[in-house]
């Protein structure tokens, strides 16, 4: 009988775990998880001179509607640009040829290069 009280007594005294403090690491670990993709998204689209407040970046893009935007960022200023077809269409000179290699990337050559 002695025995069984002491050990009665032992479990009453020792504190018990709060099953809700797993549940904060795991959000933490899935903001590090977030941020880590975010980084390696921006790594493997050669987007990471979008956080550089020193350089110029334009980019442009065509959506669904074969809308074209343009997409330029000068220092920590962004702006976009939507284009219709009246406003990409009209007169110049040529300034060149680009060319599009078989992995994707476009190469333009200047048309006077000395």
């Amino acid at each position: 009988m002695k025995l069984l009280r002491v050990h009665q007594g032992r479990e009453d005294q020792t504190p018990l775990e709060d099953p809700i403090s797993g549940i904060a690491n795991l959000f933490d670990i899935s903001v590090v998880l977030i941020v880590a993709m975010i980084v390696a998204l921006m790594t493997a689209l050669n987007m990471l001179e979008l956080f550089d407040p020193n350089t110029e970046v334009t980019l442009t893009k065509k959506n669904a509607q074969g809308q074209m935007e343009i997409i330029s960022k000068k220092g920590r200023e962004i702006k976009v640009k939507k284009l219709s077809q009246e406003e990409a269409a009209g007169h110049g000179e040529r300034l060149g040829t680009a060319y599009q290699l078989e992995d994707g990337q476009i190469i333009y050559v200047p048309e006077n290069v000395q």
